[in-house]
């Protein structure tokens, strides 16, 4: 990662937080995008002070324009990129009977156009450079889970647009991956959106018991390095991506029943 420019999204909290500090650790140069500015300029500002080089950009990822901003910024800056990690994500919680559709707009605008847009934009650098574009995904995206309608669509749609770009640019020294995180702490359930689109607030697993971000982050950037196709992080997300494969009923039955031990759950 020594000299790369890596450019993340979803900078300024979990996941996105710690793949920006382990990259610039490892001399990467990183732009962290968010719109929390507020916090990217902290986490920027703290960490330049530790010898290390970021900057940060302010990004809406549902808005277009601050994505083709965020790709010029970074170019005009670094002259290249070589790294980009399609992070920015929100979730969602809820039975589709009951969800408000605007809910599944929002998380859809968010998970899979903020990673469209940002890869347009970005891919022509890329392509020069050989570099890699990384989808932080889930398990939702090989297998739908119930109460999470929209962050599933979203999931399988990041995975096809991403499959597929692997596969157009497979002459043109492109590295594309998909990284799955099991249940994360985060502040990703916290935000998660209910069915009418507030903010769920507390969220209904025990967070303690999550992965943290810090592994997480280390295991998506050794499989950068190592130009990996997908990584999926938990024991229980390949067996059930195995099963899925080969006796989908049975996984169906499985899924719902571990999705109705959720404290709260809609599925009794």
């Amino acid at each position: 990662m020594k000299n790369k420019v890596v450019i993340v999204t979803g900078a300024s909290s979990g996941i996105g937080k710690s793949l920006a500090y382990e990259t610039a650790k490892k001399g990467a140069k990183v732009v962290l995008a968010s719109r929390n500015t507020d916090e990217i300029k902290y986490l920027s500002e703290k960490w330049n002070n530790e010898g290390l080089e970021t900057i940060y950009i302010k990004t809406d990822v549902t808005q277009e324009e601050e994505c083709k901003n965020l790709i010029e910024k970074t170019v005009e800056r670094f002259h290249t990129i070589d790294v980009l990690i399609n992070n920015a994500g929100i979730s969602m919680r809820a039975i589709f009977e009951e969800l408000d559709l605007k809910v599944i707009e929002k998380v859809m605008a968010v998970n899979f156009w903020g990673c469209v847009y940002c890869t347009k934009y970005a891919l022509p650098y890329l392509l020069k450079s050989k570099g890699s574009v990384v989808g932080i995904s889930s398990i939702a995206g090989y297998k739908g889970l119930p109460g999470r309608t929209g962050y599933s669509a979203s999931k399988f749609a990041m995975h096809g647009f991403l499959e597929v770009l692997r596969i157009e640019n497979m002459k043109k020294g492109l590295h594309v991956m998909i990284a799955c995180p099991g249940f994360t702490s985060s502040n990703i359930r916290k935000t998660a959106l209910a069915k009418d689109g507030s903010q769920q607030g507390e969220t209904p697993r025990n967070e303690e018991k999550m992965m943290q971000p810090d592994v997480v982050a280390k295991r998506i950037v050794s499989g950068i390095i190592k130009r990996k196709k997908s990584i999926i992080m938990t024991t229980e997300g390949i067996l059930t991506v195995w099963l899925n494969k080969f006796f989908p009923y049975f996984t169906d039955k499985l899924v719902y029943n571990h999705m109705a031990k959720e404290p709260d759950s809609p599925f009794k």
